[in-house]
């Protein structure tokens, strides 16, 4: 498979997330993986902002995690793969952590933003890992 093949069905995939939700699944309706598309998101543009800021590697180490785990999170829900309740659950956890660490700098926009949508995706991710 060539790699325009190959990001095309990428792309197809993640943008097909929603799609992918069987309907009247608990599971689903509460973490369809658009959470942690949003979540990885602000933890991105944390990471941004923080390199502007003295004193933030741990905030950025933590963004950094979380937005990997949001996207591996995001990808397994969206196939559907077996070990999606253990991935949703790791991804609650990581969330967690980074809404802590970026609650820390109440003075910066941009870190508040990110822990109130990590502290939102941790909480639909968390739902969905117990409902299955």
């Amino acid at each position: 498979m060539d790699r325009r093949a190959m990001m095309g069905g990428t792309a197809g995939l993640l943008a097909g997330l929603a799609v992918t939700a069987q309907a009247g699944d608990l599971a689903t309706d509460v973490c369809d993986g658009g959470c942690c598309q949003d979540c990885r998101s602000a933890c991105l543009a944390c990471v941004a902002a923080c390199l502007e800021e003295e004193g933030r590697q741990e905030c950025i180490r933590r963004c950094l995690d979380c937005a990997d785990i949001c996207g591996v999170c995001a990808s397994i829900v969206a196939r559907g793969g077996p070990l999606v309740s253990a991935v949703r659950a790791l991804c609650a956890e990581a969330c967690d952590r980074c809404a802590a660490e970026c609650a820390k700098h109440t003075d910066d926009k941009t870190c508040q933003a990110c822990a109130e949508k990590c502290r939102a995706c941790a909480k639909n991710c968390r739902a969905a890992a117990l409902a299955k």
